[in-house]
């Protein structure tokens, strides 16, 4: 153990960090590996009613109920027909010191990548108003951009507790038709 945490040490005073590399249409982003749990063939998702507009619904993870976006939606972009690429990568994010798990539909998982800090570039200030702070940098890769984006910065507060209480919702109404 003291071995792993040595390495770890290691990578984060190197300042490289690991990735996952996805794509929504022609774009590519980048999540923080360590936030990344699992990545998941598409499954059927239940529709949640009154739910945000970017939230599809829910599925069932190994017994827990774990609320699924559409990332495209969320990051303003036109949704698609899904196809045999698509798959949903379950994250988790920190909102006021709580972790929340949240699966996110992607067109696909491209790789993981890792990035010297030095390679992460700045990413450009678009407006004051503009709503993708999420975006934290850019790093240049075979002559395109792939945008790195913080999970915990996706969603507000606000959205981040909706997907919470709606989950939470949802999970008590599953245990009340399993009893």
């Amino acid at each position: 153990m003291n071995k792993n945490y040595n390495l770890m040490e290691k990578e984060v005073a190197e300042g490289i960090n690991s990735y996952l590399v996805f794509k929504l249409g022609n774009e590519e982003f980048a999540a923080n590996a360590g936030k990344v749990l699992h990545i998941l063939e598409l499954v059927k998702i239940t529709e949640v009613p009154s739910s945000p507009n970017f939230m599809k619904g829910v599925i069932n993870l190994r017994g827990t109920v774990l609320p699924v976006i559409d990332t495209r939606i969320k990051f303003g972009m036109n949704p698609i027909d899904y196809t045999g690429n698509t798959c949903i990568i379950v994250m988790e994010s920190e909102v006021d010191d709580e972790l929340i798990e949240v699966g996110a539909l992607v067109d696909s998982v491209v790789s993981v990548a890792e990035y010297d800090q030095s390679q992460i570039k700045k990413p450009p200030i678009v407006s004051k108003e503009s709503k993708n702070e999420f975006i934290t940098g850019l790093v240049e890769q075979d002559d395109k951009f792939v945008m790195i984006i913080d999970i915990d910065k996706v969603f507000s507060t606000s959205e981040m507790f909706d997907l919470k209480n709606l989950t939470e919702q949802n999970k008590t109404v599953a245990e009340t038709i399993d009893n």
